[in-house]
């Protein structure tokens, strides 16, 4: 199909045609197919961490490469991928986004080390990178309407919703009936079926004027992103003194600074510096940031909890949190039409409010807490979820022009990544060190001898702390004993990361109250001279 530039129209413009508008129902249904598909392995692969650690012999530190091998470059990337979907078209990033990803699903398919996986989740990462503002900014081009944008964009967060939620529960039968490498399978093959659909059926879209990549603010962008994330992961294990997890961290605030410095200074910025001018704008990203922090931290926290503490299997882990996300499908159209009525600020304040009283509330659980509680603690923290994250979407997509709707959307998932590649790496490290400092203490309230206690310790902090869900002493009773010990070990560990969580998601309420709730169309903010970095529907800066 032709590339079409979106052009600049007046309010009261001519409704869509009905073939326009069956070609938009299309477009937002395979950009959500998209979405679906890419976010199938993100909470799946957490609940099969357990699975996935006894097949290939990981450490923790291994696990949380696992899961940021994803996230790292799809964070690093995102804004590189808008600029590219605005030169060359943003069908061509969805289905070139679309195919690296079910490549990354193949290599992890075929794996047999902990290196191939993070190698394949990388791949999909990438592949994700270029999906989520390509999808955003091919809904922003067909539903210029701020209403219908607010509600197609509830969907799309919907579908992203459905794929967390769905995940667990497929690879929960998968891991049952077959090797957890299989799991990739699903997105492997939904993945090759969608690019074919949407290689003939979706229109193409870029901008009004010609930009060029940043490529300096790229590099800097990677290495203050990985830089981060390593010297937080490393740090948990290779000690926060040691030399490679100080030089990372140097090297984060470094490439922080200088990203900063060359985006004030580049003719086309790959994230203008101005944008942050507008308060809506900077408050969503700042609440992305540290929502989706919270969120998935708490996915890796309790994933590790339910299959460590509970020998629960996938498909139960799955079912365990499969409110989390769930919410966020169902309630969909619900906050869809609230945000037509009320103020996406203030839905979006009280759905973080109810989300840190739900992470708080998992302070509540103990090593024998049945699932009907679980569930209802982790319900909610998923109605919570549900409520603020469609309009932190839609504040930071309608706080820009019409023409700034790339920059917006690949800002958005940016932050979102972010937020989600330090929420592993945080709360892993959590895990880990408090695991080990309260561990001493649990075992010397038992009735273990000192050589036991001897023993279990050493065992959990030379192999991991996933060795001390499957400890083996010489008689059962000697065995509970350990398991127990370690059981409310694991659960300070989880009360720790609940508080971290549930701190973050209040911090996010306030500062959305305070930026987030006085109006989000901030356009009149906007610089003069911001560049031209989206060209969708001129409806868009009604």
């Amino acid at each position: 199909m032709s590339t079409s530039i979106s052009p600049t129209s007046p309010q009261g413009q001519v409704p869509p045609s009905p073939t326009a508008a069956r070609h938009a129902l299309v477009t937002i249904l395979v950009a959500c197919v998209g979405v679906f598909v890419s976010y199938l392995p993100v909470v799946g692969v957490s609940t099969a961490l357990p699975v996935i650690q006894q097949g290939l012999d990981a450490t923790t530190t291994g696990l949380q490469w696992i899961t940021d091998a994803f996230i790292l470059p799809t964070a690093a990337l995102l804004l590189t991928c808008g600029i590219l979907g605005d030169l060359y078209g943003r069908k061509k990033m969805y289905l070139g986004g679309l195919t690296v990803f079910s490549l990354g699903c193949l290599v992890c398919l075929t794996a047999h080390s902990v290196v191939q996986v993070c190698i394949g989740q990388a791949l999909a990462g990438v592949g994700t990178a270029a999906l989520l503002p390509s999808t955003l900014a091919l809904i922003s081009h067909v539903r210029p309407e701020p209403g219908k944008r607010a509600r197609s964009i509830a969907l799309w967060t919907a579908s992203l919703g459905l794929g967390l939620t769905v995940g667990p529960l497929i690879n929960g039968v998968i891991v049952e009936h077959a090797s957890w490498r299989w799991i990739f399978l699903p997105s492997l093959v939904v993945g090759v079926i969608t690019v074919v659909v949407g290689a003939a059926v979706l229109p193409d879209s870029r901008a009004e004027r010609e930009r060029h990549l940043d490529i300096p603010g790229q590099l800097l962008a990677i290495v203050a992103i990985t830089g981060l994330v390593y010297g937080v992961i490393e740090g948990g294990s290779a000690g926060w003194g040691s030399a490679e997890v100080v030089l990372a961290f140097v090297a984060a605030a470094l490439g922080l600074a200088g990203f900063v410095v060359v985006e004030l200074r580049s003719p086309c910025p790959m994230l203008d510096m101005r944008l942050f001018r507008s308060r809506a704008f900077s408050g969503a990203a700042i609440v992305m940031g540290l929502t989706l922090f919270a969120q998935v931290g708490l996915v890796f926290a309790l994933s590790e909890y339910f299959g460590l503490v509970h020998h629960a299997s996938t498909w139960d882990i799955g079912l365990r949190l499969i409110a989390l996300n769930g919410f966020t499908v169902v309630l969909a159209p619900v906050i869809g039409r609230l945000m037509n009525k009320v103020s996406p600020g203030r839905v979006l304040v009280a759905g973080l409010l109810v989300a840190g009283i739900g992470a708080l509330l998992v302070n509540t659980f103990q090593a024998s807490t049945g699932t009907g509680t679980a569930a209802l603690v982790i319900a909610v923290l998923g109605i919570g979820i549900a409520l603020a994250m469609a309009p932190i979407t839609t504040i930071a997509m309608d706080s820009l022009p019409g023409r700034l709707a790339g920059t917006a959307a690949a800002s958005n998932s940016a932050l979102r990544q972010i937020g989600s590649a330090l929420g592993p790496a945080v709360f892993g490290v959590i895990l880990t060190q408090r695991t080990l400092s309260t561990l001493p203490g649990h075992l010397a309230a038992t009735s273990l001898n000192p050589a036991d206690q001897g023993q279990v310790n050493g065992i959990v902090q030379h192999v991991g702390i996933q060795a001390g869900a499957f400890l083996q002493l010489k008689t059962p009773e000697t065995t509970g004993l350990a398991q127990s010990a370690y059981g409310a070990a694991f659960t300070d560990a989880l009360h720790t990361c609940a508080v971290v969580g549930g701190i973050g998601m209040l911090v996010a309420a306030g500062v959305a109250l305070v930026m987030c709730t006085r109006g989000h169309a901030a356009h009149a903010e906007e610089p003069a001279a911001a560049p031209q970095t989206t060209g969708v529907a001129a409806g868009d800066a009604a």
